[in-house]
This record gives structure tokens, sequence and C-alpha cells, in this order.
């Protein structure tokens, strides 16, 4: 029997040719709306860094953090923001993302996407507010889980019809069905992008991302100048803004066709399909195989999809790359370099308003470098980008610890740094960064958005936002303990981790571009590994 992830795969396949198409206006602005949900993402990734290196900031909330930076000038440099309080501040908006998106869909259900993503900004405003407020220590931490929660509650763009699941108890499966920000937007991307253009498109998300990181870096260089030092009250609060964007850009998305055929909307699913490929272009076998995708993933209606995914053999190379992906992604090093660019910069010898500049920098170059992955990624492929990108990110990573080492060793007590050092420093991380944005940043919500049958997309993607909200929690909590302990091995800690997973990209990670995503089950039959795996005794797996 034919596995059910390949049922679909009749049409196009056949015609070897792929689904005829071109890349409309609607299509293009409903992804750049979709990917300004990265923004807020962005923004609140680079937001927090900024904000812990502002004087003013850790006198008053971290005042314990303030003595060791400014009036102890022999500590230790790998230990001068080693603060769990500090971190748990940054990290805390992390895991409160990860663990809203166990409850975010029985809002969705019972108030509706449009109420639910009100709710949710709501949520993320008053975090904002409450931050920007902020008097007290715990008022900082509860604004951040607030933000947290804004980020699983506003963002559902996907709402389940089916009335058989009345009941709103947990289900990870039924909260698959219901995507956050960072489930859905991946997702919607690459179902509404023609498949030729699927990758520069989904990787909108992650420019949009960069955007709000250089926004971030350079409102907190803003705000450090103000007199009076409560600039970082304008940082925390404006976070609010994305929030507002997200909301307004939602009313003008559109349900992807694949989702109207789930829901059994399907002349509305034609009807958008013709819309969105261009109103000359004959739909029907892409059309076809869509409704044969969904019938045999409604055959699999009442089971635990996520049960199905992590038992059947056809789905195996689907969960490892759903997991190790989103994994890899977060070992690579890079919230090490965005999470505390500032107080990093400031650990190897920089001052304040030196710091901010070079995590300004270090945005311009991320929003940049992101550009060389959406030419690339549909014209090169995904493997060669993510090799290139694993290569260079391996070569300076290590050059950085190299230079650290030099300079304080193991003792980190090197009070004045040469100007050559902070400028090779510098344009290692740079260079470090540019090779992240145009690998493993885009690439790491793209490919695991493409890769896994319609049946199990939605499970699979829930494993992998739960895995990447999961370990940028534990990071982003780990770090400054880390360095503090391990010194500037940490940076070899992390070139040993780029290592490995470049390897696992050679061996295990197959080319998706020019794949229809209806199609995409038969990538494994055809890898040299893959198809050990999902096959038994040479013969295609059953359903």
């Amino acid at each position: 029997m034919v596995a059910v992830g390949g049922i679909a795969n009749g049409a196009a396949g056949d015609k070897g040719g792929g689904y005829p198409g071109r890349l409309t206006w609607y299509v293009l602005f409903s992804s750049f709306a979709a990917a300004m949900g990265g923004l807020i993402f962005g923004y609140d990734l680079g937001i927090s860094g900024g904000v812990t290196s502002m004087a003013p900031f850790l006198k008053e909330f971290f005042p314990s953090v303030y003595r060791k930076e400014e009036l102890n000038q022999s500590t230790n440099r790998y230990c001068k923001f080693n603060s769990q309080v500090l971190t748990l501040f940054t990290s805390s908006l992390y895991l409160a993302a990860f663990l809203s998106s166990f409850f975010a869909s029985t809002v969705t259900r019972r108030f509706g996407r449009r109420r639910a993503m009100m709710l949710g900004g709501a949520v993320f405003f008053i975090g904002a507010v409450l931050n920007a407020a902020a008097v007290h220590l715990w008022m900082l931490i509860l604004g951040r889980i607030l933000l947290g929660f804004g980020v699983g509650f506003a963002n559902h763009v996907r709402k389940n019809h089916d009335k058989r699941h009345r009941n709103l108890h947990f289900s990870f499966d039924q909260n698959s069905k219901e995507l956050t920000l960072l489930y859905a937007v991946p997702l919607y991307l690459s179902e509404m992008a023609p498949y030729k253009h699927r990758g520069k498109l989904n990787i909108c998300f992650q420019l949009s991302i960069t955007i709000g990181i250089l926004l971030a870096n350079l409102v907190n260089y803003g705000t450090a100048h103000i007199s009076g030092g409560w600039g970082w009250r304008i940082s925390l609060g404006f976070a609010g803004a994305p929030a507002f964007l997200l909301v307004a850009f939602a009313y003008f998305l559109c349900e992807t066709p694949n989702s109207l055929i789930e829901n059994g909307k399907y002349n509305e699913a034609r009807f958008t399909l013709q819309r969105i490929r261009g109103l000359q272009v004959d739909v029907l076998a892409e059309y076809d195989d869509l409704v044969a995708a969904s019938e045999a993933s409604k055959s699999m209606k009442d089971v635990n999809r996520l049960q199905q995914l992590l038992q059947l053999r056809q789905y195996r190379p689907s969960l490892v790359l759903a997991v190790l992906i989103p994994f890899f992604q977060q070992f690579t090093g890079i919230n090490v370099i965005m999470f505390y660019a500032p107080e990093l910069f400031r650990t190897i010898g920089f001052k304040s308003n030196a710091s901010l500049i070079s995590a300004v920098i270090t945005g311009l170059v991320n929003f940049f470098a992101t550009f060389v992955s959406i030419y690339g990624t549909d014209k090169w492929g995904r493997r060669v980008l993510f090799l290139v990108g694993g290569a260079i990110m391996l070569l300076f990573q290590i050059a950085i610890a190299v230079l650290i080492g030099t300079q304080f060793g193991v003792s980190g007590a090197a009070t004045v740094l040469p100007q050559w050092f902070a400028i090779v420093v510098v344009a290692c991380i740079c260079c470090y960064v540019a090779a992240f944005a145009f690998s493993w940043g885009p690439l790491g919500w793209l490919v695991p958005s493409e890769i896994s049958a319609l049946e199990v997309r939605p499970a699979a993607q829930s494993l992998t936002v739960a895995t990447n909200m999961l370990f940028t929690w534990i990071i982003a909590q780990a770090f400054l303990s880390m360095l503090c302990t391990m010194r500037y091995f940490l940076f070899f800690f992390f070139a040993a981790f780029v290592a490995v997973m470049t390897a696992f990209v050679y061996f295990l990670v197959p080319e998706t571009k020019n794949i229809p995503i209806e199609e995409m089950s038969r990538i494994w039959t055809e890898h040299p590994y893959w198809k050990k795996v999902v096959t038994k005794n040479g013969s295609p797996p059953e359903a």
C-alpha cells in the first residue's frame, strides 16, 4: 500500500514539471504581511541585550551587577554580568511563549480567530507598558512573561472549524491545528507560495526578524543617550509597536487553499488558488492534488498525529529534522551574540556606547546578509547555503575563541585592549553573523516547514517551534553562567556543535529546492540513507 504522504503526488508527479503559476502581487502582499509577524519576535530578541547594558537600568534593578561593572574594575571580565535574575529577565519571554503554546488553542476555539488575536495584542501591549513603567523587579519579570504570552496568543492565523472538537481539553495535535506566530507563518508562506519561489518568500519571515533585531539595536542606541537615565523605558515600551503592526496586517490575510480544503470550503479554495497563482493559470492539477492530500489527511482525523509522527517509519525523517534542525539552530551560538551583543562587547573591553554601536553593526550585517539567502535558496539550493554557512561559522567561531583566549586567558584579567583587537573581534563576529543570516537563520525555519507530509505537518511544526523556544530559553538563561565558568572555551563549545550540525546536513538533510510541497514525501525514498529507513525490505511503507 502506498504511504499516506504519497497519495497526493500523482498529478504533478506524472507531469514531471510541477504546477503552472506565477508570482502574483497578491502572493507578494500576503507573504509580506504574514512575514511581518517576525518583527515582533526579532524586536524582543534584540531589545533586552541593549537594555541590560545600560547603567541606569542595571543600577535600578540589578545593583549587584552594576557594582561589578562600574565600581570594581578588577572584576573578571568573563563574570561581570553573571546574574541568574538578570538572565531571567531576558529569557522569561521565551519560556512563556513555549508554555503558552500548550493552551492558546483553547482560547482560539472559544473566542474565535479575531478575538483571540485582539486578546493577545492587548496582553502583549500590557506587558510592554508594564515593562516601561516598572519600578520593581517583579514588574519587569511579569511584563516579559506577558510579552511571551502575547506572542503565543496574538498570532493565531488559523481557526479550527471542526465541530467534533468542541471539547476544550488539551491535545498536542489539536493545538497544532491552530498555530501561533512561529508555527503558522512559515507554514502559511510555504503553502501560499508557488513552489519555485517558496524559499525566498518563506525567508521573508527571517528577514522581518532581522529587521526587528536591527530596529531594537537602533532604538537602544538612541535611548541610551537620553539624559536622565530613563531611555530604557522607551526601549521596552516600544515593544508594543510590532504587536500593533501584526494585528493590523492580519486583517488583510486570506486563508491558504490547503487550510480551506481541510475545512471543506472547496469552492473558496479553488477561487483562492486561482487568485494567488494568476487568473489565466490552469490550477486544476494543483487543486486536485491538494484535495487528494486533504482526503488522505482526513483519514487520520481521529488519530493522534503526534503519535503517528513518533511511531511510523515513513515519518521518521520528518521527526528527526523537525527536532534536530531547531535544536542545532540554537546551538550555533547565534543567540549568544544577539541576546547579549552589547554585554559581550563590553566584556571584551568596549565602553557602553561603543558596545551599542557594535550591536547596531551586527544588526545591519544580519539584515543585509539575509538577502543572500532570499536570492540563493531557490537558485543554489538549501544544502549549499547550509554547508557554506556552516563552514564560515565554524572558522570564525574558532577565530573569536582564539582572539579572546589570547587577550584574556583563563583569568579574564585584561585591562587595556589594543584597538586592532577590538576591530578584528568585531570583524570576526560580523562574518559569523553574516554566515548565520544566509544559512541556519532562515533555513532553520524554512526546511522544517516544508519537509513533512500534509497529514503530520502541523504536529511536526509544533515540535519544531517547541524545540526552538525551549532551547532559546535554555541558552538565554545559561549563557552568562557558562561564559563565567567556561571562559573563552565557550566559543569552542559552540564551534563543536557547528561542526556536528554541518556534518548532519551533509549526510542527512536532502535538497528540497523546486519540489512542490505536495510531493515532498518522495525526497525520502530517493535519499541514500533515509530510503533505508522509510522502506522495509525494499517495499514502500504502509499507511
